[in-house]
């Protein structure tokens, strides 16, 4: 099978209106467990940006007037040929994200769901028939595209969270200027860009330019585009806010999070600790939706401890390409530094290290912290890193007020034995998602994802959600006559 990335006349370059040069220059796309160059990709600017949304918004119309069933046969192809090609994009996870391969066979799941989802949007019913004021006059209410969607996203879960806005927003009519992060921009823009080029995209409607700063700041404030979706830190996510804001853009913010697993006294432990495990120590925690909190009742603390720390001592950590692992690398030093620093002061103030707590270059130990408090930094700050605090609370009151107990609110989960404690508990928690007896990751391509607080502004996406997201109501009334008025 021929792969996707085969030829190499794309490396160096972006894609904007086929694979053109880049003017910010060119990156090395480096393995974060070896330091290898896996290839070159190309760097846009503010110049290419202006070029690709007036190009987008060019092309936009065309596509909008197509029907429904031809938008998504475009996007059923681009599900068709990843599945084809599913092994190209799960390499590029392991190796350029630093990937365990069960998380990147996961990932390319999750975005083939997404896909089919997406498929479905344009041949669902995209308005309403109104009540007519007075006789002769029809009355409509029908969703339009946006325009011109610019996309901004991470590395950590780089191809998901790009095709999550990207596949809908597509469907609906929109064209799309995606900005993946530079640290992984073939697996969340290379990848995707060859992924909709195989499926017969038409010219103009996707551009995919990679880049820092300075090409992100320039796609919020482009006067061409009509929203931004972005995902990413929660300090970034409050400038992209205040600029789109006053452009009076539609802006749809996928923050951070801190998230509380609340383990309870009726909990099976054993199965509560390994949830503790995989949500805490999945992807190196480098991940929204960990649980970077772990709330437990004081009855069943010594033990939870106990059955954490073991879990995480057994876990393998080494090179995902190369080895058997269960952790792979951190993304890069600065991240590595600051989880480490996190620790530290965690530790310098009464806190004590049950497993890990140290690296080996970019390999961070899966750590489990015992004695956490409500100020240290393990539990006020996001960590994204391979780490589990852990707090003692003494009821289920003082467990709901610690896991409120802080600006963010993506998710929360809750160990029990109890199915209908565990649903009364999670009413009183102030998170945009709560699962009973599982972890905290979960994402499904048809169900509504978004927090609250430094978490985001609200849900987005599912089927229902893309369509609130990426159209506009318009409302459209009609007269067989034209008639006279008063004046």
């Amino acid at each position: 099978m021929t792969e996707l990335l085969d030829d190499v006349s794309w490396q160096g370059k972006i894609y904007s209106n086929g694979w053109t040069t880049a003017h910010g220059g060119v990156l090395d796309s480096t393995e974060p467990a070896t330091g290898s160059v896996l290839a070159q990709v190309g760097l846009a600017d503010a110049d290419d940006v202006a070029a690709a949304t007036a190009r987008a918004a060019q092309a936009q119309a065309e596509w909008a007037a197509q029907t429904g069933p031809s938008r998504a046969a475009v996007i059923r192809k681009a599900a068709a040929v990843l599945a084809d090609n599913r092994a190209e994009f799960e390499r590029w996870l392991v190796r350029e994200g630093g990937a365990v391969p069960g998380k990147a066979a996961f990932e390319v799941d999750l975005v083939l769901g997404e896909l089919w989802e997406a498929a479905a949007l344009p041949t669902q019913p995209w308005g309403h028939l109104l009540p007519a004021s007075e006789p002769g006059r029809e009355s409509v209410a029908r969703r339009v595209p946006l325009g011109v969607v610019g996309v901004i996203s991470p590395w950590n879960f780089p191809f998901i969270l790009s095709v999550r806005a990207v596949a809908p927003a597509l469907a609906l009519g929109n064209a799309v200027v995606l900005k993946p992060d530079v640290q992984t921009a073939v697996s969340g823009g290379t990848l995707v860009a060859r992924l909709f080029e195989a499926a017969g995209l038409p010219d103009g409607l996707l551009h995919v330019l990679p880049g820092g700063a300075g090409p992100g700041a320039a796609l919020v404030e482009d006067p061409n585009v009509a929203m931004i979706a972005f995902t990413g830190s929660t300090a970034v996510g409050r400038e992209v806010g205040a600029t789109a804001g006053r452009t009076l853009k539609r802006v749809s913010l996928e923050l951070g999070g801190n998230n509380a697993l609340i383990v309870l006294d009726d909990a099976d432990l054993e199965i509560a600790s390994s949830a503790g495990a995989w949500g805490a120590f999945l992807h190196q925690g480098q991940v929204c939706m960990t649980a970077g909190r772990h709330i437990v009742l004081e009855s069943v603390a010594d033990e939870y401890l106990d059955r954490l720390a073991k879990r995480a001592q057994g876990l393998p950590v080494g090179d995902p390409f190369t080895g058997q692992v269960a952790l792979g690398p951190l993304i890069n030093e600065r991240q590595r530094d600051n989880v480490h620093r996190i620790v530290e002061e965690t530790v310098g103030a009464g806190a004590e290290v049950r497993a890990g707590g140290s690296y080996d270059g970019l390999f961070y130990q899966p750590t489990v912290l015992a004695g956490v408090t409500t100020s240290m930094p393990a539990f006020r700050e996001e960590i994204f890193g391979p780490v589990a605090p852990v707090v003692v609370v003494r009821d289920e009151a003082e467990a709901v007020a610690v896991a409120n107990n802080t600006e963010y609110g993506l998710v929360a989960a809750v160990q029990t034995g109890s199915p209908e404690r565990g649903r009364e508990l999670a009413r009183r928690l102030r998170t945009g998602i709560v699962h009973i007896n599982d972890q905290t990751l979960n994402n499904d391509a048809y169900a509504p994802f978004g927090g609250t607080g430094a978490s985001g502004n609200g849900s987005r996406f599912g089927s229902q959600s893309s369509w609130d997201e990426f159209t506009q109501w318009q409302w459209v009334t009609f007269r067989e006559q034209a008639h006279a008025f008063p004046f």
